[in-house]
């Protein structure tokens, strides 16, 4: 199949990222309502949209999605006639978590149902950071691309922090709580621990390439991070920092280590930590530069990160 007969739908943010910085943009013929990056695709068709209403409080979209999901809907609407007209050949979703994006079943009815191309679905299921590498390859051998000069430029830009922060000892590598979700309180996981510590910190409350729990706040208070990082599945800068302001409101925030010591930062952790695709390096870099501001200075701060 030639690359001017290879029409992709891509369901899933990380997927698109992936498809962009192979150089297969112009393959793409439909997008989630979700995928924003690069800015050029955002005249492509989208081919999803929520169940739910995002611009409700954090703990209502919690129940709104656990509600879903237990009366076995997914979470999000594939818009069938979209698909197709699209007639795509590909379909990249994921197949790693029902809350970020299409699950695969509901792809897989999507697709018997309604689109007459029969479209071969590829589904990613991302853990941790060598199988972001593995999906890049993955995706680079199915549609016939090269994948070498981009997995070396990312591997390289890792492995220049985890060089950097070699000589630092142990009461130098700060304990970090990564907040995924506020209201509950939960903590970032999968390839968030992985970075944290690549960054030279000490992850706390996850495990890598393990799912989310749930954090009790006593707990979260009791184990006193040295260093707090918000980086909320979905939520932009400024949606991170209306967030994180309600937990800073109780009264025990006021004595935490990291709060003492003006180590608490948001993130925008829809664009960055939460998309398992290339950027998660940029992630890495923004989290270095967050814990090791004497090492690093990659230029984030203001548009990925602030100071809460």
């Amino acid at each position: 199949m030639t690359n001017s007969n290879i029409r992709i739908v891509s369901l899933i943010p990380s997927a698109t990222e992936i498809l962009a910085k192979l150089g297969l943009t112009d393959a793409i013929v439909g997008r989630s309502h979700e995928c924003d990056y690069p800015p050029d695709i955002q005249n492509i068709p989208i081919c999803t949209e929520a169940r739910f209403d995002t611009d409700v409080p954090s703990s209502d979209i919690h129940t709104q999605v656990n509600d879903l999901l237990q009366s076995a809907l997914s979470i999000y609407h594939i818009k069938t006639d979209v698909l197709e007209q699209l007639q795509p050949t590909h379909i990249l979703t994921q197949d790693q978590c029902d809350v970020c994006a299409v699950s695969l079943p509901e792809v897989e009815k999507a697709v018997s149902n309604c689109i007459s191309t029969s479209p071969k679905i590829i589904s990613l299921q991302p853990n941790l950071l060598e199988d972001i590498w593995t999906d890049i390859e993955k995706v680079a051998h199915i549609f016939d691309v090269d994948s070498v000069k981009l997995l070396e430029n990312l591997e390289a830009r890792v492995k220049i922090i985890q060089q950097k922060i070699q000589g630092l000892a142990l009461n130098e590598l700060p304990k970090v709580a990564c907040i995924e979700w506020t209201d509950p309180l939960m903590a970032g996981a999968n390839w968030i621990p992985e970075l944290v510590n690549f960054a030279g910190g000490q992850s706390l409350f996850s495990h890598p390439g393990k799912p989310s729990v749930t954090l009790e706040w006593q707990t979260f208070i009791a184990t006193n991070p040295d260093v707090i990082v918000f980086m909320p599945c979905g939520f932009d800068l400024i949606r991170t920092r209306q967030e994180a302001e309600l937990l800073t409101q109780r009264s025990e925030w006021q004595k935490l280590h990291a709060s003492q010591t003006g180590r608490v930062y948001i993130t925008d952790g829809n664009s960055y930590f939460n998309r398992p695709g290339p950027r998660l390096v940029d992630s890495l870099e923004i989290l270095a530069e967050i814990l090791h501001p004497e090492i690093f200075d990659y230029g984030y701060k203001g548009t990925a990160w602030e100071v809460l």
